[in-house]
């Protein structure tokens, strides 16, 4: 069995429940109708107890990082695009040019690629893309283990390293994304395998694969499961038999920066598969852990529920990258405005 110590730790404490009932009070006392801000309140308080604030403070220092790797089983016809292309949009990040870049760029938002797995040497890629890179490509799930059990603690690692430099570096709000050829496939697995559910309930349609090949997809994922069988019951042997380098250190990224109490906007079906998993590792989690947008993936709206997030957006997106989590920026900057700058009624009123 793989070394456990991601799986020992001590309940993640939730964010500071005084300060959570003090941000509910003030808006409570803003002048605007009971109600009148719906989600926007609801993200606000959310907001206030994670930083320990009331008002919150302003978001102006918002970071994404972009966990890239390639996936053995996407050589097995899970996918409309050839693998090749994880490493031409590593490139493309880089040079900031990609649709995350453009929607990063209008809404402030630091991006950090990083090269977790791709089988591509990646020649000619600035060195700090690639320092944290555990291995080129992860095994075909269905058919073999995705990583061995040092890696998947090299990745866990990596994961947990990224988000203290981020942390450290001042990140007031972190964001996951994902760059990977074939990644919906193990990223559904995950979700499968911490609900105990059939492949056919969490498999989707990825970048947009046909009906026949939705239905090979689904008996990957199903194979996977069944060849991975009782190890999912712990979420470690779970990323070792069915994840990905590029997955388990997205899982360690966000357990950490829950355990350091730095919120997290989540992005679509592989962010959420990570999310629901760093849960399993560090109970008490998702409490950091806030929705950016609902994903086009079945399995995606299944953790969601049982991470009990509501997502901010339902724009239908379906990119990746992190792009529904940096749309979503703007949203969480208005609820914290609006709790900041809002007068309280009680002020407005003339004195008795």
């Amino acid at each position: 069995m793989a070394d456990r110590s991601f799986t020992t730790g001590s309940p993640v404490p939730s964010p500071d429940p005084s300060v959570r009932a003090a941000a509910a009070e003030r808006l409570a006392g803003l002048a605007t109708p009971a109600g009148a801000l719906g989600r926007l309140g609801d993200l606000a308080v959310w907001l206030s107890a994670a930083q320990g604030e009331v008002p919150p403070r302003p978001l102006d220092d918002v970071r994404l990082v972009i966990f890239a790797g390639d996936h053995g089983v996407a050589k097995h016809g899970v996918s409309a695009y050839p693998p090749e292309i994880t490493g031409a949009m590593v490139r493309t990040f880089v040079i900031g040019k990609a649709g995350v870049s453009a929607l990063a760029a209008a809404h402030g938002v630091h991006v950090r690629v990083l090269d977790l797995g791709v089988d591509d040497d990646l020649e000619g890629v600035p060195d700090e893309v690639r320092a944290h890179k555990v291995r080129r490509s992860s095994g075909a799930i269905h058919l073999e283990d995705a990583l061995t059990a040092e890696e998947v603690q090299q990745a866990l690692a990596a994961g947990r390293a990224i988000a203290d430099e981020e942390i450290d570096a001042g990140a007031q709000l972190l964001l996951s994304g994902d760059m990977g050829i074939g990644n919906t496939t193990p990223a559904a697995a995950l979700i499968a395998a911490a609900l105990g559910l059939p492949a056919t309930e969490v498999t989707g349609r990825g970048t947009g694969v046909d009906d026949a090949t939705w239905d090979h997809k689904v008996q990957v994922v199903q194979q996977a499961l069944d060849r991975a069988g009782d190890r999912t019951q712990d979420p470690v042997e779970t990323l070792q038999a069915l994840g990905s380098a590029d997955l388990a250190a997205t899982a360690g990224y966000l357990a950490r920066a829950a355990e350091r109490g730095v919120p997290v906007l989540l992005d679509g079906l592989m962010s959420v598969a990570c999310a629901l998993t760093a849960d399993r590792l560090a109970p008490g989690a998702a409490a950091w852990f806030a929705a950016g947008h609902r994903s086009t993936e079945p399995a995606q709206s299944l953790a969601l529920a049982k991470l009990g997030l509501e997502p901010v957006l339902d724009l239908g997106l379906r990119l990746g990258e992190g792009s529904g989590a940096v749309a979503a920026v703007p949203v969480l900057r208005s609820a914290v405005a609006v709790l900041r700058d809002v007068a309280l009624l009680a002020d407005l009123l003339p004195p008795e």
